[in-house]
C-alpha cells in the first residue's frame, strides 16, 4: 500500500491510514484501496466458486468501502476492513442465491473403467494465475477440487474455514469480521474441516502444484496441442489416463473413462462426420494453478478460428486425469484473444 501522507507527531500508523479514507478524495481513496482489488476478488472467488462473480462482488466490495469509509476508524488494518465487507458482500450475495451440488445425469457415452460423476457444480469457473510467486503460494487452495469441495460447505462455515486455514486469520480477528463469538468461530472450524476431508482426493498432497509447468507438462501441453490441430485421437488417447474424465461447468455433461472419452472425441475431429467441429487450434495458459488451454475452432467454410472452449488440466503421473472445459466468454480474463487467423 501507497501513501504519500506524512505521519504527524504523536499521530499513530493507523489513525493517519483512517484519516486518509475518510478524507474523501476520491482519487486518494482509490490509490490506497487498489492494491488489495486482486486478493478481494481471489477471497470472493474462493467463497463463491465464479469468476464473474468474484468481478462483480469485488466492485461491490470497493463501493461499500467508499460510501461507509466514515466508519473506518483505525481499529483494524484497511486490510482487515476490505477483507470484512468483501466476506459480508458474499454471504449475502450466497443468500440472494443459494447454490446446491447438483448429480450429473448420464453421460451420452457410457462410462469405461468404472470411472464415476463428480459433483455438478453449474457456477464453477476458473480464475487466472497472474503473478507467479503469488499463484504458487495459493496454488493448493485455487485448485478446482478445492474449490469443488469447499462449495459443499454452508456459506459461513466456508467463510470460516478460509479466513482461519487458508488467509490464517486468528480466531478473534475472524469472530470479529463475521460478527460471531470466538467459540461460534471455533465449532464452525471444527465441523468444516472434516467435512472438506472428506471430499477432497486421499492423494492430493501427491500433485504437482504452482505457476510455473515443469519440462514435462509443457511437453505434454505441446503434444495435446499438435494432436488436437492435427485431429490425432489416438495420440489424445496416450495422454490419458485410463480413469481419466472431462466435464462441462454449465453444461450437465461428462465423460467419464479413456475409452469412452475417445469415443466421444473420435467424430469431433473426423472430417467425414457431421458432428465434426472443425479444425482446431490451441494457446497455453494457466488456471488456478494448473496448465491450461484455450482451444480455437475453424469451422469448415470460414478463415478464422474463433473461441470455443477453455481446458484446465489436472496432470498426475505425467498423463491428463481430468479436463474441465469452461465457456469461451472468459477467454480475456486469461489474456487470450477471442479469434485468430491463419
Amino acid at each position: 500500500m501507497t501513501n504519500s501522507a506524512v505521519t504527524e507527531p504523536g499521530v499513530t500508523e493507523s489513525e493517519d491510514e483512517a484519516a486518509a479514507v475518510r478524507s474523501g478524495d476520491e482519487w486518494s481513496f482509490a490509490d490506497l484501496v487498489e492494491p488489495y482489488r486482486r486478493e478481494l476478488q481471489v477471497h470472493c472467488y474462493r467463497m463463491v466458486g465464479s469468476y464473474d462473480d468474484s468481478e462483480d462482488l469485488v466492485q461491490e466490495t470497493l463501493l461499500k468501502a467508499w460510501r461507509n469509509r466514515d466508519g473506518f476508524e483505525g481499529r483494524a488494518s484497511l486490510r482487515a476492513w476490505l477483507y470484512k465487507i468483501a466476506t459480508n458482500a458474499t454471504l449475502d450475495f450466497l443468500r440472494r442465491n443459494e447454490r446446491r451440488p447438483q448429480r450429473y445425469g448420464p453421460s451420452p457415452v457410457p462410462p469405461s473403467d468404472g470411472v464415476e460423476a463428480p459433483t455438478f457444480l453449474p457456477w464453477l469457473q476458473p480464475f487466472p494465475d497472474e503473478d507467479p510467486e503469488a499463484a504458487a503460494e495459493s496454488a493448493e487452495t485455487l485448485e478446482l477440487v478445492f474449490l469443488a469441495a469447499i462449495q459443499h460447505l454452508p456459506p459461513r462455515q466456508r467463510a470460516v474455514l478460509i479466513m482461519r486455514d487458508v488467509l490464517g486469520w486468528p480466531a478473534a480477528d475472524t469472530a470479529t469480521a463475521l460478527d460471531l463469538t470466538v467459540a461460534s468461530v471455533t465449532s464452525a472450524l471444527q465441523r468444516a474441516r472434516p467435512a472438506l476431508r472428506e471430499r477432497l482426493p486421499e492423494r492430493r498432497h501427491e500433485w504437482a502444484r504452482g505457476a510455473d509447468p515443469s519440462e514435462a507438462e509443457r511437453d505434454l501441453l505441446d503434444r495435446y496441442m499438435r494432436a488436437a490441430a492435427d485431429g490425432d485421437v489416438g495420440a489424445m488417447a496416450g495422454m490419458l489416463r485410463a480413469d481419466a474424465r472431462i466435464t462441462m461447468p454449465p453444461n450437465p455433461l461428462w465423460f467419464g473413462g479413456r475409452d469412452a472419452i475417445v469415443a466421444m472425441l473420435g467424430p469431433t475431429f473426423d472430417p467425414a462426420s457431421p458432428t465434426c467441429f472443425g479444425r482446431w487450434r490451441h494457446l497455453p495458459t494457466r488456471a488456478n494453478g494448473q496448465p491450461a488451454l484455450g482451444g480455437y475452432v475453424q469451422r469448415p467454410g470460414t478463415r478464422v478460428y474463433r473461441a470455443q472452449v477453455l481446458d484446465v488440466l489436472r496432470v498426475e503421473d505425467g498423463l491428463i486425469a481430468e479436463i474441465t472445459s469452461f465457456e469461451p466468454h472468459l477467454f480475456p480474463a486469461f489474456g487470450l484473444p477471442l479469434t485468430l487467423t491463419d
